[in-house]
């Protein structure tokens, strides 16, 4: 019991400083988003979104060797076998080296080709693009270089590292937006270029930092066959399913700008951001979270597993949901005092995305359980066939003149379906309680999201859509109150609301 609350309360101290974080990156973002979107142009920001996407195709060795170095040192500390850490350390930072080294090839070759004969790029503006792909290329690499390092940060939960650095990063990025402002050259040449420096010193400042704080980020040579078959085999079916997700994101993205030009690409990085920025509640929270998920499951500690699982997956919604309501409703208006220059289809893209993305929070969670078994074939298989059903029917749809915003509506469909196929597989290979998920995390979420949409479209019922700042904020803090009591009467257990009276106490104490 005194093991469970040690790992509940460092939870919750990791979360807080992943929230930090979080809100500071997300105010940034948004800012430097309506910076750049002013400085750049429409145009000019679409071409280095479909331009740094080609690049972006290249993310999924970050993600999928980043979880699976993640894995491994989180089991080895589950199983207490601190020796093995250098050696997974040290194994996964070679095999990033000679991925970054391929990953130059195929960019420099045969990305190169399709930046230069595929996308639609103004002629005045080529030369231009052709530098900022150059410059993404190096870009990741240096990121590559740097998931190590990130890896080894999330699974010792020293999450108060990684806020530290991220805020270092955001006003990095601060800095870039300012310079990018008033030094006279090409604005997108100089953008490409600020991004790499600021990816550079991140880079750098994580390398001290881990290198003085874990001992076994000291690089050693290590050629262990076993270890690198495992990480592979892991990170292989993880490559499965985000390399399949490039499609249904990257990918998607140049078939918009194959058929409908550059700036309904800048419309939709527009609802990217927004999602990126209102999942970043959810994915913070699951960062604090998988670690104890992945030791527990080591440890044959089940029980705890199981609850912690559905207990992020009832969190993991409700905070969404409480952040997407005002939005939704709101969206036109929102956009508008962000950017001011609000980009065509722009507002009904963000909707839904944000509809998608409350679809996928309510299964986020249960992938963990799928790695930490390490039995994620079947898993990764399904996640796969949804991701190319996604590209593969926007390209159809497009191929017979449906409108932009009909791949949204597929994503929708597709993610729906999803969620019962992924429990049908973890019922399979982990005996999954399927039955237990849908009695204490679907049958909750499903009675709140009915009666809080209800009672969120009361307002606009009475008032209608009246849009100013004042309304605004009295809508969301309506919105926030009702779906907060219904949370609260049907969506906590008692242990669930004990824990989080103990954490207000807490914090009013402070």
């Amino acid at each position: 019991m005194t093991d469970i609350s040690a790992n509940n309360k460092r939870i919750a101290k990791n979360t807080g400083y992943l929230y930090m974080r979080m809100l500071l990156l997300m105010f940034i973002s948004l800012y430097t988003s309506r910076i750049v979107l002013k400085v750049l142009g429409v145009e000019d920001f679409g071409i280095y979104n479909v331009v740094g996407g080609v690049v972006a195709m290249l993310s999924f060795l970050n993600s999928s060797l980043s979880t699976a170095t993640q894995r491994y040192l989180n089991y080895e500390m589950g199983k207490g076998n601190r020796e093995a850490l250098q050696d997974v350390f040290s194994m996964s930072f070679i095999a990033y080296c000679i991925l970054s080294i391929i990953a130059v090839i195929l960019a420099e070759t045969v990305g190169l080709w399709f930046v230069c004969n595929k996308l639609v790029i103004p002629a005045e503006r080529f030369d231009a693009a052709i530098w900022i792909y150059h410059f993404s290329v190096l870009t990741f690499v240096v990121n590559l270089l740097t998931v190590s390092y990130n890896a080894t940060i999330i699974a010792h939960e020293r999450m108060s590292i990684y806020a530290y650095i991220s805020i270092g990063d955001a006003v990095l990025r601060l800095v870039l937006i300012f310079l990018l402002q008033i030094i006279n050259v090409d604005k997108l040449w100089l953008y490409g270029l600020l991004m790499l420096l600021v990816s550079c010193m991140v880079c750098f400042a994580y390398r001290i930092v881990c290198v003085r704080s874990f001992q076994e980020c000291r690089v050693r040579w290590i050629w262990d066959k076993n270890l690198l078959k495992g990480l592979f085999s892991f990170s292989g079916w993880m490559l499965s399913g985000t390399i399949t997700n490039l499609l249904s994101t990257q990918g998607v993205n140049i078939l918009i700008n194959m058929f409908f030009g550059p700036t309904l690409n800048a419309a939709r990085a527009v609802a990217m951001q927004v999602n990126a920025a209102v999942n970043s509640f959810v994915a913070n929270f699951m960062t604090a979270t998988r670690p104890q998920i992945i030791k527990s499951y080591a440890e044959g500690n089940t029980t705890y597993m199981y609850r912690l699982v559905f207990t992020s997956s009832k969190a993991s919604f409700f905070l969404l949901f409480i952040l997407a309501i005002p939005i939704l409703f709101n969206t036109e208006y929102i956009l508008g005092l962000w950017l001011k220059t609000v980009p065509e289809y722009a507002v009904f893209f963000t909707q839904l995305v944000l509809i998608d993305l409350l679809i996928q929070a309510t299964y986020s969670p249960i992938a963990y359980v799928s790695q930490a078994s390490g039995k994620i074939r079947n898993y990764q298989l399904v996640i796969s066939v949804g991701f190319v059903l996604i590209a593969a029917l926007t390209w159809i749809a497009y191929k017979l003149g449906y409108p932009v915003y009909t791949t949204f509506y597929i994503a929708v469909v597709i993610d729906f379906i999803g969620l019962f196929m992924r429990l049908a597989v973890l019922y399979k290979t982990v005996s999954f309680p399927v039955a237990a998920y849908f009695r204490v995390v679907i049958y909750p979420v499903s009675l709140i999201l009915i009666f809080s949409l209800s009672a969120s479209y009361i307002p606009k019922l009475f008032f209608g859509n009246i849009a100013n700042f004042l309304s605004v904020g009295l809508y969301a803090l309506w919105c926030v109150g009702v779906t907060g009591l219904f949370i609260w009467l049907w969506g906590l257990d008692k242990g669930e609301k004990g824990l989080l009276l103990q954490g207000i106490q807490k914090i009013f104490k402070r």
